[in-house]
């Protein structure tokens, strides 16, 4: 039995160390494939990180967003608060591509076609020309002071009757307004009438008696004269040689009775103003012109007058006076303007609205108003560089018009500058800017994210 045990034994071990050889072969297999694994994952990590590195782009520097001659290593806003442009390396090289440059400049805003014909960008070519504009200014009509005439008598005495008892009536020139008696005038009238008949009766004597009384009829005649009796009451006078009671006062100019202090049987005395008489046959326009204007207006301009009592028709007259004053609370400085005034239709307090075309005869260097970004202090033109690239360029203006502005300086005739859209081509520029740092943002997070998903 134990001689045939034996062989039995060695069948048994033989299956067992073939079994354990197999288990070891598929054990170290496994093994095997598991550290394969471990190695590729080792192996791609890696290479995840200088992807990643790739795609975070890192300025070379950041440019002005107005496109100064100003740049910085570090993010910061400019004076208005615009965020400067972040410069990348490939966008460097790529202008420089477009250029056709060594180095294309950095103070260029570059937008693409499609997207400059969808703003309706539109430009104008700078040239010289002439700024003419209107100064507007409010006015209102007054009389011309130079035809403004009162009446007082230089004599004492009484009013008898009044023959224009209404202010405001017209009056013409000769026609009586009122009939004064005077013991003065009556004293005169009388001293006349006598050395004129002593002249009449001397014509024959000669001698110093005929001069002495012909010298005492010029006296009487002349005291007449001053105290303002007209030469046709004179006549009469010394024609029917004797002295009338009362005299009649005459108007002295065709107007309006703007002024009647004059009372039936009133006693006045020398100097004191009874009638006040305006001629309105021709008025002045007193109009307010502002300071910031007033430098544009010279003497002799013509005028276009616009009355609200006459809607639709234009009046014209000529600047006669500057005043040298101006008018502290409303900064205005008064211009006077002659103006005719056929029929009366213009009376003295109407309001006016007064048009002053003014400019210089001489041409400048002008761009539309609409091309201007004036930040309130300094103004920037959008100059068209070439296809889809604009170049804000600094300026100084000068003198305007209604439509056009002098540019004294930072911009050359011929060049073309953008007159429309332009604040949106500024938007766009700063959008551009925002987007990129954004984009750079991102992409910075994702290359920080993905080592960690690695793990």
């Amino acid at each position: 039995m134990s001689g045939g045990n034996q062989p039995g034994r060695g069948i048994a071990l033989a299956v067992a160390l073939v079994s354990l050889a197999a288990l070891s072969a598929t054990g170290g297999y496994w093994l095997g494939g598991r550290g394969g694994e471990q190695d590729a994952v080792a192996k791609t990590v890696p290479a995840a990180a200088p992807e990643a590195a790739k795609q975070e782009r890192k300025p070379l520097y950041y440019r002005n967003p107005m496109g100064l001659p100003d740049t910085s290593p570090t993010p910061k806003k400019d004076s208005m608060g615009m965020d400067y442009i972040p410069v990348y390396p490939d966008e460097q090289s790529g202008q420089n591509g477009q250029d056709g440059q060594g180095g294309a400049p950095e103070n260029q805003i570059r937008i693409s076609t499609a997207k400059v014909q969808k703003l309706g960008v539109k430009t104008e070519v700078a040239g010289l020309r002439s700024l003419d504009r209107v100064v507007r200014a409010s006015g209102r009509i007054e009389p011309d002071e130079r035809r403004i005439y009162d009446i007082a008598p230089r004599f004492e005495g009484y009013i008898e009757r009044l023959l224009v008892n209404a202010t405001g009536q017209p009056v013409r020139k000769g026609q009586p307004l009122f009939e004064v008696y005077s013991p003065e005038l009556v004293s005169a009238q009388r001293e006349y009438a006598i050395a004129a008949r002593g002249v009449e009766s001397l014509k024959g004597a000669g001698g110093e008696a005929q001069a002495g009384m012909q010298a005492l009829a010029d006296a009487s005649l002349a005291r007449l004269k001053n105290w303002d009796i007209s030469a046709a009451q004179v006549k009469a006078l010394a024609k029917s040689g004797e002295a009338r009671r009362s005299l009649s006062f005459l108007s002295p100019v065709t107007g309006v009775v703007t002024e009647k202090k004059a009372q039936a049987g009133m006693r006045f005395m020398p100097g004191d103003t009874l009638y006040r008489v305006t001629d309105l046959s021709t008025v002045w326009v007193l109009a307010d012109v502002f300071e910031q204007d007033i430098g544009s207006v010279r003497s002799g301009a013509q005028a276009r007058i616009g009355i609200d009592a006459y809607p639709g028709k234009d009046f014209a007259g000529a600047v006669s006076y500057v005043y040298p004053t101006l008018n502290s609370q409303t900064r205005t400085v008064p211009v006077r303007i002659h103006l005719s005034n056929p029929g009366g239709l213009l009376k003295p307090g109407m309001f006016a609205q007064v048009e002053l075309p003014v400019g210089s005869s001489a041409k400048l260097l002008a761009v539309p108003v609409s091309a201007v970004i004036d930040s309130g202090t300094r103004a920037i033109v959008l100059v068209q560089a070439g296809e889809g690239r604009f170049e804000p360029r600094p300026v100084k203006l000068g003198a305007r018009s209604d439509d056009y502005v002098e540019v004294r300086d930072g911009l050359q005739a011929g060049e073309r500058v953008v007159v429309a859209a332009n604040f949106l081509i500024d938007a766009e520029s700063n959008l551009q800017a925002a987007i990129s740092g954004f984009s750079g943002a991102s992409q910075g997070g994702k290359a920080s994210t993905e080592p960690a998903a690695g793990h």
